[in-house]
């Protein structure tokens, strides 16, 4: 399967690691080509990210193995792009 973008629910300690670290973790995995982390709560003990990475035959099984050897914590897959393009989500109004 051709993962072109993958959307992550991703928490981390306060502390460790770095987002800088859980980056060029993410870069280092065969098929990534960018990634984007948005910090989207902080409490007192940790930061809960929002992680989009985009690429080529992204490798989703070693992607979360080095999400996780930081010590940062995977909850969800929130949004997967597959196939020979992208297709942008468009937004209904109601």
């Amino acid at each position: 399967m051709n993962i072109k973008r993958i959307v992550l629910d991703v928490d981390k300690a306060i502390e460790h690691p770095s987002l800088v670290d859980v980056a060029a973790a993410i870069e280092s995995v065969p098929g990534v080509k960018g990634v984007n982390i948005t910090v989207t709560e902080i409490d007192i003990e940790t930061v809960g990210t929002e992680v989009t990475v985009e690429g080529e035959e992204i490798d989703y099984k070693a992607l979360i193995k080095s999400i996780e050897k930081t010590g940062a914590v995977v909850h969800s897959v929130d949004e997967l792009a597959v196939g020979e393009r992208l297709v942008e989500q468009i937004r209904r109004r109601r």
